[in-house]
């Protein structure tokens, strides 16, 4: 009799295997259904579209093979170019000029988030594009997931060297000379605007507003203080340039795009508290479980 792998080796086909119970990519075991238990589906503009239910694990994976997804995967995958090994990622940034930037993170690298387990391309690259995420790929090593961030206009502005970040303690004398309030928000001792990122601990805190109905990035910060102050500074009418903050009047501070390198989450926004205050002091103990009142930001 002859075998659905047989049958798919005769047309041509390949049964993709996979690290999942079914052992196939796109097959899934119903445990509760017992004549046709596996179910073939595929991602289709953006939905899930099932194929029909089988009884074998191969039968289902060969139905999604004859699918024209299956099929135009595999051309895109015979005409991509080979995956590059991490040296050979090191060695092409080099060559091009690039920085893979270093991220205190479970990948180690900036934007870079580790997915689809048991698969070979698991690590992929996005960053923060006009207030949305945006995918750049996937990839077999982190090294080549940071060189395709780094190749982007996000990458290549997150490596521009940057001033000396303030200290909480400089933020909030910065904000007292240039007449600014670091509004609090109603709950968690956190400031309005201000989210905490804990998968990028170098600059964790990432200033954020509303603008035309978006929300709009206005860059990450090593301290809260230093977020709430840029926050304070977008709602501030123009400064007269002074020796302090004529760097900031000329519009001269950078802003880098977020790396969100660890879970998402969704915000509809926030409600808005204003403390009166030259500053707010904020307990040490406390900062590393500071948010905005909706909760981490969606990388």
């Amino acid at each position: 009799m002859c075998t659905w792998r047989a049958r798919a080796e005769a047309e041509g086909l390949t049964l993709r295997v996979a690290d999942n119970k079914a052992g196939y990519f796109g097959v899934t075991h119903k445990k509760h259904v017992r004549t046709k238990p596996y179910e073939a589906q595929v991602n289709r503009g953006g939905k899930t579209v099932s194929l029909g239910t089988f009884a074998t694990a191969e039968e289902a994976a060969l139905c999604i093979a004859r699918s024209p997804d299956a099929r135009a995967a595999a051309k895109r995958a015979a005409a991509a170019a080979p995956p590059l090994t991490s040296e050979e990622a090191r060695q092409q940034a080099e060559a091009e000029g690039l920085t893979l930037l270093k991220a205190d993170n479970k990948t180690g690298y900036f934007c870079v988030h580790r997915t689809n387990p048991g698969k070979p391309r698991r690590y992929q690259a996005r960053v923060w594009r006009a207030g949305k995420q945006v995918h750049l790929g996937h990839f077999v090593t982190a090294e080549e997931a940071a060189l395709c961030v780094a190749r982007s206009p996000e990458g290549r502005a997150a490596a521009v060297p940057t001033a000396r970040p303030l200290t909480s303690e400089e933020a909030r004398q910065q904000a007292q000379a240039e007449g600014l309030t670091l509004r609090v928000a109603k709950s968690k001792n956190a400031y309005f605007g201000v989210y905490l990122d804990k998968s990028c601990k170098p600059k964790p805190y990432q200033a954020r507003v509303r603008r035309g109905g978006k929300d709009v990035s206005l860059g990450r910060f090593a301290t809260a203080e230093e977020a709430a102050l840029r926050v304070a500074r977008s709602q501030a009418p123009p400064l007269v340039a002074s020796e302090d903050s004529a760097g900031w009047a000329a519009g001269q501070e950078p802003q880098v795009p977020s790396d969100d390198g660890g879970d998402d989450a969704s915000d509809e926004g926030q409600d808005e508290f204003e403390v009166v205050l030259d500053a707010v002091e904020v307990p040490a103990d406390v900062c590393d479980d500071w948010s905005d009142d909706n909760g981490m930001v969606s990388s």
